[in-house]
């Protein structure tokens, strides 16, 4: 699993020209999964997120996570992630796991997140429109892979 967060001060996702999707400070966090991702993975990544200490404190410096200010999240799947570009220059997806299957764990991943923290997502497997002002700016890349 690869979840790219941004901190953001608001982002949204619009799906034909309409908005489905936004938030105002918090994370906009790009999400994929790969052959062998399951739930106790998944619950790793949502501990991680939610303990990310890079939300600025009283002083400026990041020692904060997204729950301790009260932010939101808007989730976006991004199966790209996993494009893998060593041979060519065409990126080959082979890696990201498959629309069915993909589409129960990001399902899961914003379910359990929402029980800790507000949670906007976009549309699945949609052309989206995805626009955020990244505060920082800063942009973690997490990823776990099942051992």
């Amino acid at each position: 699993m690869k979840v790219v967060v941004q901190r953001v001060k608001e982002s949204s996702v619009k799906v034909d020209g309409k908005i489905i999707g936004k938030i105002g400070y918090g994370y906009m966090l790009l999400v994929s999964f790969t052959e062998g991702d399951n739930e106790n993975i998944i619950d790793y990544m949502i501990n991680k997120i939610l303990n990310l200490r890079i939300m600025d404190d009283e002083n400026h410096v990041m020692n904060k996570n997204i729950l301790d200010i009260g932010g939101s999240i808007l989730s976006i799947s991004q199966f790209s992630l996993y494009g893998d570009t060593k041979k060519g220059n065409r990126p080959s997806y082979i890696k990201a796991l498959r629309g069915e299957e993909s589409i129960k764990l990001y399902d899961l991943f914003n379910s359990k997140l929402s029980e800790f923290i507000h949670v906007e997502t976009g549309q699945f497997g949609a052309d989206m429109e995805v626009s955020l002002i990244n505060d920082g700016p800063v942009t973690i890349i997490l990823e776990k892979e099942n051992v």
